[in-house]
């Protein structure tokens, strides 16, 4: 019964939970971006540019009989995905900046022993 009781603790503890959750939700916004990327910036951008050095189909890329389509293809991908990530947390981070509060002024505690301050300091120079 030790070992139900035990797993139980950890598999239900909010750290798990947290990560099971966190990982859930990467997959799917894993998703997001690719479909982003694939299905919106590589059509918009990436195929006229190709169109445009003479390489439509990058995969079938060769130099001296190494096929090297497949990984430009890999890189660009990434990069892509990397812009695309960098867009995403920024405006994120816009959204959730919290403008800092103004400096609060002395509380009435603080400007009475300022007062007495300043009375016992002119007091003492008298």
């Amino acid at each position: 019964m030790g070992f139900v009781k035990e797993f139980k603790e950890f598999a239900f503890k909010g750290n798990v939970l947290d990560l099971a959750v966190g990982v859930i939700i990467g997959a799917a916004f894993g998703k997001i971006v690719s479909s982003l990327v694939e299905d919106v910036i590589t059509p918009l951008i990436l195929n006229p540019a190709l169109k445009a050095a003479g390489a439509e189909n990058i995969a079938k890329l060769t130099w001296n009989g190494v096929a090297y389509g497949n990984f430009l293809s890999a890189v660009i991908s990434f990069l892509c995905i990397a812009m695309v990530l960098f867009w995403i947390i920024k405006l994120a981070n816009k959204v959730n900046k919290k403008e800092a509060p103004a400096p609060a002024g002395p509380t009435e505690d603080q400007k009475l022993l300022t007062e007495i301050r300043d009375l016992l300091k002119n007091k003492n120079i008298q």
